[in-house]
């Protein structure tokens, strides 16, 4: 295996082990979700350029990655090919660094040739005038698509360092689905009832399908770019089972290289097919996920060695908190997406079927991937497309407590007044 494909091995093999752990989280288990790789990947890629010793040893290795070299000429490349701005796709990120540090040169010059980030030094003793830089900046940087990454009061007055970074993708669906064709369906929910839903659907009589052991796998490709560099699609995992998607996501998580040469290349005859439009909104505390899945070091004030990003080593940095937030909403038209990361730092001590169905009609996995590099941009889980109206806890609360007409008397007698 080539470097090339080595590299993609890995960087999807980092995906699914965030994704697997993500999903197996008690507090998440009930909810729909979805996040960036490419996004974290790269933040934790510039961590690990300014790192050295046990902080750069543990990016590293959970990275899966032999060197800063390697990751630095791979986003470079990532960088170039994926996130060149154009009307689908725009990637923009940028470090903001207090007066008091100074960053060395060949950190500054490293993120700005391979990662393509712009340097502020600004004043964090004004910390609301630092959240309107950073706004004004992403929402210039995104024209407009972005207006608010920092949100006020968020920087704190010991805040030392602030890395943001956007992701926009609006794709177009190559084979854009009939509206007109939309129709309502059930929906199977986890905790075994069903709901009525719209579902999109496509006069095409054959689609990217391929089916396997116990799952399906369709791909959905998008229009593409008019410098035909890059290529976009949408792939859906769907279990056989209704309640299926856990060990779904344990299987892709478990096999190193699970992804390699399984996605749908060729079209199939479909008889029934059927996507529920969706749209999820997920924001996720990256730092404490990293953390337990083993990147302790570069988030304790005692054993942070960014010493390589910084001049000083008396002006050391560490990396106090990473907030991950990303949207996306799939509907006839195409997919709308954005990923947001921001992350403080403070000083220290300061096979194929002649014909075949896909109706996504109960819990499924998604990712958004650029097909010529394979680099996922997006991946999340779908519980419940109507929102967040799929938490099970909720769900049977509510029906235990309109279960009883007893109940449902005193409920409108005490809130309204009223007795029937």
């Amino acid at each position: 295996m080539d470097l090339r494909k080595s590299m993609r091995c890995q960087r999807d093999d980092v995906a699914l082990s965030i994704t697997k752990h993500l999903f197996s989280k008690e507090e998440y288990q009930e909810k729909n979700m979805v996040f960036s790789p490419f996004s974290l990947h790269i933040v934790l890629s510039v961590m690990a350029a300014g790192s050295q010793g046990h902080t750069l040893h543990e990016l590293l290795s959970f990275l899966r990655s032999d060197s800063t070299d390697h990751l630095n000429t791979l986003f470079s490349q990532l960088v170039s090919a994926v996130a060149t701005p154009s009307h689908c796709l725009s990637y923009v990120n940028g470090i903001w660094a207090d007066k008091s540090v100074s960053l060395s040169h060949t950190f500054k010059q490293l993120v700005a040739t391979h990662y393509k980030a712009t340097l502020h030094s600004t004043d964090f003793t004004k910390a609301d005038q630092v959240c309107h830089e950073v706004n004004s900046w992403v929402e210039r940087e995104t024209s407009g698509l972005i207006t608010e990454l920092c949100p006020s009061k968020v920087v704190a007055n010991l805040t030392s360092l602030v890395y943001a970074s956007a992701l926009c993708f609006k794709g177009v669906w190559k084979h854009k689905f009939d509206a007109l064709s939309t129709y309502h369906a059930d929906f199977h929910l986890l905790n075994g009832t069903s709901i009525k839903l719209p579902f999109m659907t496509s006069k095409k009589k054959t689609q990217y399908i391929r089916a396997f052991d116990g799952f399906k796998i369709l791909r959905l490709p998008y229009k593409q770019d008019s410098d035909k560099k890059r290529r976009f699609s949408m792939c859906i995992f769907l279990p056989d089972a209704k309640d299926g998607l856990s060990a779904l996501i344990e299987k892709l998580a478990s096999e190193s290289g699970f992804l390699k040469g399984k996605l749908p290349r060729r079209k199939v005859q479909v008889i029934r097919f059927g996507i529920p439009k969706f749209k999820i909104s997920f924001t996720l505390e990256a730092s404490n996920v990293l953390k337990e899945l083993g990147v302790v070091s570069p988030f304790s004030q005692w054993d942070a060695d960014f010493t390589k990003m910084v001049d000083s080593p008396s002006n050391g940095v560490y990396v106090e908190s990473m907030f991950h937030t990303t949207s996306i909403d799939v509907n006839e038209e195409g997919t709308e997406a954005t990923a947001l990361e921001l992350m403080f730092a403070r000083l220290k001590c300061r096979t194929r079927n002649p014909s075949i169905n896909f109706v996504a009609n109960h819990p499924f996995l998604f990712m958004i991937r650029e097909d010529l590099t394979g680099t996922i941009l997006f991946i999340g889980k779908v519980l419940h497309p109507d929102g967040e109206a799929s938490s099970l806890k909720a769900t049977l609360e509510m029906e235990e407590f309109f279960r009883s007409a007893k109940k449902r008397r005193s409920f409108f007698k005490e809130q309204w007044g009223i007795i029937y």
